[in-house]
């Protein structure tokens, strides 16, 4: 199997692509580095693809890439090439949201209705239910966002089901659930929560601490993605959640680091921000009836492997 992904020095794209060149397959990587955050982290992503054989890598964003010519020499197209971030969303800037999540999501099932692959996974959000009426959350809940970043996710999601719906191409979305490991972005929160605590900074925590979230680990999401790119035809056209199976507090989640650290997180609270949601937890059972998808790495083992992780970088 060769497939494109876009964003491919993400933390999630190349933590994929990896996967799939270590697994035999063949990746045609695009990616744009915006300047969200440090192009260098994402440069380190890409080290150990561009020493195979196997990686193809060009420097494009989705809107300019020839993508007629990229679907023509690949089988399947893995998109999470997006514009992260709740909190940044609002005002202006949500510009870049409607041209980075929904109008290159449009542009890239354009082009595969013209040039047919056989899968077309999509990476949406846990944002798309927002403060959802009941817990766990499963598919059939009406979404309603409340950021505009969650908006532009399920505008994309709605695109992947109409191109499906009238054009049969094979998608699939799956909502991942505040993913996490090794490679996160520097602005996400565990990085941030980690790199304070062995540093000896202060933790900025947004509301009171009580907020719970479904914590999902990158080698499951990896494991989903793969799941989905290979998945059988009965799985397409719909959406999936993606979670690592806990709904834990995020005061508990400091008590954990600081066992596992060895060091007193230094905590200041503050006032909860817009677009925020206090709880996230997912029902995975249809991805794992579709998908045979089911979480592996448990909270605790993540959090240790982030460490581990940060600790070789910091």
């Amino acid at each position: 199997m060769k497939v494109l992904i876009t964003g491919v020095a993400g933390f999630i794209g190349s933590s994929t692509a990896d996967f799939l060149v270590e697994n035999g397959h063949d990746v045609f990587g695009i990616d744009c580095f915006t300047d969200y955050y440090a192009r260098e982290n994402k440069e380190r992503n890409l080290e150990s693809l561009k020493k195979s054989g196997t990686f193809t890598f060009e420097e494009t964003s989705v809107q300019d890439a020839d993508l007629k010519a990229i679907l023509s020499q690949v089988d399947a197209v893995y998109h999470p090439a997006a514009q992260a971030g709740v909190r940044a969303s609002w005002g202006r800037d949500f510009d870049i949201y409607v041209q980075n999540n929904i109008r290159a999501t449009q542009m890239l099932l354009e082009a595969a209705k013209e040039t047919p692959v056989d899968r077309f996974v999509y990476a949406s959000s846990s944002s798309v239910y927002g403060d959802a009426v009941k817990y766990p959350v499963t598919e059939d809940l009406p979404p309603q966002p409340v950021s505009p970043y969650g908006v532009s996710k399920l505008a994309a999601e709605h695109l992947c089901y109409l191109y499906w719906k009238n054009f049969q191409v094979p998608t699939v979305s799956l909502r991942y659930f505040t993913v996490f490991g090794p490679r996160q972005r520097p602005d996400m929160g565990f990085h941030k929560f980690i790199r304070a605590i062995l540093t000896g900074q202060e933790i900025t925590v947004y509301g009171d601490g009580e907020q719970t979230r479904d914590f999902t680990f990158i080698s499951d999401i990896v494991r989903a993605n793969f799941a989905a790119l290979t998945c059988g035809d009965d799985a397409l056209g719909k959406a999936y959640n993606i979670g690592g199976g806990n709904n834990e507090v995020l005061k508990r989640v400091f008590e954990m680091l600081g066992e596992i650290t060895g060091i007193e997180p230094k905590l200041k609270y503050i006032e909860k921000q817009k677009g925020d949601v206090l709880h996230t937890y997912a029902d995975v059972t249809l991805a794992r009836n579709y998908l045979g998808f089911e979480s592996e790495v448990s909270l605790r083992t993540g959090l240790e492997r982030e460490v581990e992780w940060l600790r070789t970088i910091l």
